[in-house]
Parts: structure tokens; sequence; C-alpha cells
């Protein structure tokens, strides 16, 4: 039956936005032109979030108009696209230590854990009470058609009395037909909140699951960023502003703490921190009873950042590809301060050369190389979100193997910074590479962000930093990441049962158990009812374990290796 969708008069056909020609795109409420697009008939629906955002969706065919009025701030409006930050941790966590000391006797108890990831298989035992019904008490499927949540404008909501009900019937998958194909989702929930299963368990036993499925990004923006078709796990930045508005929204209604797993991340966007999205989850962090836990990617080792100072006299500095056979498309954005005005140009493997573009704001230059096969667009967008920086878009279609150079012209340089990307590992051929590359300023979108924790990964069976771990700094915090949690084949359970998984998401999803014991701690048992994110990164911080030989705060290791044991310590002393 056709729904009304919150924030229009009109009604949708339930699965009219789960159309390819659809489009979505977030603006700010007191924008002054959110009028123009919420009052035009084109717009088919919107969401607002939080009173200050509103998530729009057209047609593919009417976005133009919309873009019309956006002008410059079109950039910050588009959604961003992004992927799974993956690749005996809970003792070297000081977790257990935690769990069994008996004076705080914490296991999570009337805590929520919400992730936005990939679904859960709630048939799984760690995800069961010993009398067989689920400690799951929502599951946000965002990719099925059918009843979505009271107020939200697509996907169906299960509930626990629902999942209980599929778990006692034969065909489970009959009553609640939800999957997670990619046990990415059921996997952290299984680390951050699984029960005891013979010798396993999660970090935080006792507290209960609120699991978003996130809907796969609409084929506008697969295309505009390149996304490889078999990419399945792909979900854009609207997307997961839903599933952390739906999250917070059932914590109210619970009236429980709850904390926020993100285990996603993003190259795509401007690496400012400043995103709407990213605008959204720092608002998360200063309400008491919310925690918000994101991972900070897996980037450091992929050769996908590429950096260079130059001065003004500096002749053209040289971005150089290498490209490797069949690697298809490529996305490179490339930033640079406020103060700087730069344009480019492209040369191809075999020496055509597209001619320096000139720089203007919201250009878009399209050549087809004579040639070759590829075709090659440059984009200029000032000022980007809240910093006023400029991207510099760069698009290359059926990229012809060899090495590829992007040309880079200072028409402005007072900073002189200039900070490229590729896009997150699985989002480019593994072919694609800088030829000058650092891992320095490798953190992924959302975790540039102030506000929320942000994880990366350590091997705790020889206290070595896990390679692939993304290296702060970020473009405006030297602080990042906040620390280091075990993230090398930590155990937990996929669909298919037990495994490891390696990952900066894993962090993030030990680092959540943890934060779920901590408002256990403050919330639930009233030793402090304003603990919020902010609080619980500052215990967590000061109760880190640091080697003798390391300075921090540290590019690699931010401020040691997670202790919640020695947090509890520390702040029996304040």
């Amino acid at each position: 039956m056709p729904k009304q969708s919150k924030g229009r008069c009109i009604l949708i056909p339930d699965d009219i936005l789960f159309s390819s020609d659809i489009v979505d795109f977030t603006i700010r409420k007191d924008a002054y032109y959110a009028p123009l697009i919420l009052s035009n008939p084109k717009l088919i629906a919107s969401h607002t979030v939080a009173g200050l955002y509103v998530i729009c969706y057209v047609y593919v065919n009417d976005f133009p108009d919309m873009v019309y009025y956006m002008g410059s701030d079109f950039i910050n409006s588009i959604s961003n696209v992004f992927g799974l930050t993956q690749q005996p941790a809970l003792e070297d966590s000081g977790i257990i230590q935690v769990q069994e000391q008996p004076y705080l006797n914490l296991r999570g108890n009337n805590v929520l854990i919400g992730f936005v990831d990939t679904g859960i298989d709630y048939t799984q035992s760690v995800f069961k009470y010993e009398d067989g019904t689920s400690k799951i008490k929502f599951i946000y499927d965002q990719s099925i058609p059918g009843t979505p949540p009271v107020g939200f404008p697509l996907g169906t909501e299960y509930t626990n009395e629902q999942i209980n009900a599929a778990l006692s019937a034969d065909n489970p998958q009959e009553v609640v037909p939800h999957v997670d194909t990619a046990g990415h989702g059921t996997f952290l929930a299984s680390v951050a909140a699984g029960r005891p299963v013979e010798d396993y368990i999660g970090a935080a036993p006792d507290s209960e699951i609120i699991m978003v499925k996130l809907k796969k990004s609409y084929p506008f923006y697969l295309d505009h960023y390149y996304v490889p078709p078999e990419q399945e796990n792909a979900f854009s930045s609207t997307s997961v502003m839903l599933g952390v508005e739906y999250i917070l929204q059932k914590a109210e209604e619970l009236n429980r703490p709850v904390v926020l797993c993100i285990g996603i991340g993003s190259n795509y966007d401007s690496h400012d921190g400043e995103s709407l999205l990213e605008d959204y989850l720092f608002n998360t962090c200063s309400i008491p009873g919310v925690c918000t836990c994101i991972s900070v990617g897996n980037e450091s080792q992929a050769r996908h950042h590429f950096f260079q100072q130059i001065t003004p006299n500096e002749a053209p500095v040289n971005i150089d590809i290498r490209v490797g056979e069949n690697a298809g498309d490529i996305f490179v954005i490339i930033m640079n301060k406020y103060s700087d005005r730069i344009s480019v140009s492209v040369r191809s493997p075999t020496g055509e050369l597209i001619s320096r573009v000139p720089a203007k704001a919201g250009r878009t230059s399209t050549t087809q190389l004579i040639l070759e096969r590829s075709e090659v667009s440059v984009s200029y967008y000032f000022p980007v979100g809240g910093s006023g920086n400029q991207a510099t878009i760069v698009r290359i279609r059926n990229a012809t193997p060899g090495v590829w150079t992007i040309i880079v012209y200072g028409d402005i340089i007072i900073d002189g910074q200039i900070n490229a990307w590729l896009p997150l590992t699985g989002f480019v051929s593994p072919t694609v590479e800088f030829l000058s590359y650092t891992p320095y300023t490798t953190i992924t979108s959302p975790a540039i962000n102030l506000g929320p924790i942000r994880c990366g990964a350590y091997n705790s069976f020889n206290n070595s930093l896990y390679p692939n771990s993304s290296w702060g700094p970020t473009r405006h915090s030297q602080d990042v990441p906040d620390f280091v949690a075990p993230g090398y084949q930590v155990g937990g359970f996929f669909p298919t049962g037990y495994g490891t998984m390696n990952g900066t998401s894993v962090s993030a999803a030990i680092t959540a158990g943890a934060c779920a014991l901590m408002l256990q701690w403050g919330i639930v048992d009233g030793n402090d009812s304003g603990f919020n994110t902010t609080a619980i990164r500052a215990y967590l911080i000061r109760g880190c374990r640091r080697s003798d030989t390391i300075q921090y705060p540290n590019v690699q290791w931010g401020f040691g290796t997670l202790d919640l044991m020695q947090s509890f310590v520390y702040m029996r002393q304040v």
C-alpha cells in the first residue's frame, strides 16, 4: 500500500524509492535554497533528520533542476559512498578483566549497541538467550521494500517479537526474510555483543542489538564514483544517516543508553571532516547516553594517498598513477586549501595531453582521447563544505594501462599543500596506485570527524601495529587515531559459523563493546548520568597502555592501546 513520506504531503508507492532511476541527496534545512527544493513538484519524497538535515529523493532526469538550486553547494549535498573497513583480543583490551571484576560486574546490561552495516544473521547462537529468544531488539533492513519504521521513507522494520517468531518457526526466513550475505555486520555484532558460546564471549554479552542493514547506493552514485560493478558493499551517506537516526530514535523510545558502531569508510570525499554526515555524527557525541565509535580504515599501505608541499614559484607538480591491465575506471580527488587555487591537465600513458583546464567552480570538462578508448573529465568545486577548500576531481573511464599523469598548476599558492586520494581498497582495481605515495593522512571518512571515538588496529599477539591500519594526521587534527584496539585475527561469528577477521572495523566493534560497559557503569548503574562520547573517550585515552619507546599521541598508535580495566583504575583516582 502507499505510504506518506515524512515532510511531504504526498503519497508514494512502497517500492518507488528502490527504483534505479532515483537519486538521493542531503541539504541543510536552513539553506537559503531549501524552500525551492522542498516545494518543487518534482521532489518525490523527503525525510528530516535531527531537525537540521533533509534527505531528498528525485528521479535522475529531474536531478539537474535541484542541482541548479544548490549552485556551488552541490558537492556538499550529493551522497558519499562508503565501503567496509575490514581486512584472544578481549583479554588484551582489559575487557574480560572488567567483566570478571566482582564489584564492577559489567556486561553491558540495559545498554544497546547499534550497527549500520550489512545486516545480521539472527539465527546464530551468539544472539540468543538461554531460552532461545533473541537479544536483537530491532532490525531495520533498508534493502527490502515493505513496512518501514514509522516516519521513515523506505525499507522494512522487524521487531524483537517478529524475530522470536521467526526463530521458533521451521523456516525462519519465511517469517523474517532478512539476511546478511556479506557477513560483516554479523561478525561485528558478535564481537561487540555476542553471548557466551562454548569458549567464546563478546565484549558486552548482556547488551542488546539494533541492526541497520544499509541499502546499496543508487546507480547514479555507483556511476558517479566509478564503483566497480562487482562491489556489492557500497552504501550512501544518506543511508548511513537514516540508519543512525533510526538507532537513536529507538534508544530514546526504550530509554536506554546506546553505542553506535560504524565500521565503514570512504576516500571519495574532501577529507575535511565537515561533510553533512560528519556534522551530524559530531552532534551525536555531546548527547548524554550516546557513544559513537568509528573505524579509521585500512589504507596506510594501499598507496592511495599523494601529498606534496609546493611553493609559489615551483614548477607544476606531477601526480603519477600506475595503472595495470583491465583496471577499468579511475576516480581521483585532489584537495587544496581555500587560500590557494590550482588547475590541472592530464597526460595519458601514450603521451596524449588534455590541455590545462581553467579552474572555474562547478565546471566539468570532458575529453575523449583520440588514440585511446579512455575518456577523461575534470571537475572543480569551490568552496567545499564548512572548510571552503577547493576540490578537483579527475575521472578516467576505460583507463589505458601504463602511467597516467595529472599535472597540477599553482594558479594561486599561499599554503601550498596538495593532497590526492584514490578510492578505498575494493573500490578501485588493485593494479592502480600512486607512484609517489605516503601512508600519512590515510584516515577514511567519517573517522576524520573530531567528535566520535576513532579506532585504529594493532596485532595483540605480538603487540605490533596492524600493517594496514590507517595513519593520521587528518587535514585539521594531529591526534588521530584516538587509540588502537585489537584488529588482527580477531575471533567472531559469520553466518557460516566461527572465524576470524582483520581490520579496523573489528577494532571499532571491540571498542564499542568496551563503551557499552562504560555506559552501564555511568548511566545504568547511576555513577555518572552525563556520560557521552567525549567523556568516555577521555577515560579510555587516559587508561591506554603506552610504550616507553613511543612518543604519544602518535599518528599510528594514537594515545596507545585500549585497556578498559586500567581506565576504570584511573577513574577511581578522579
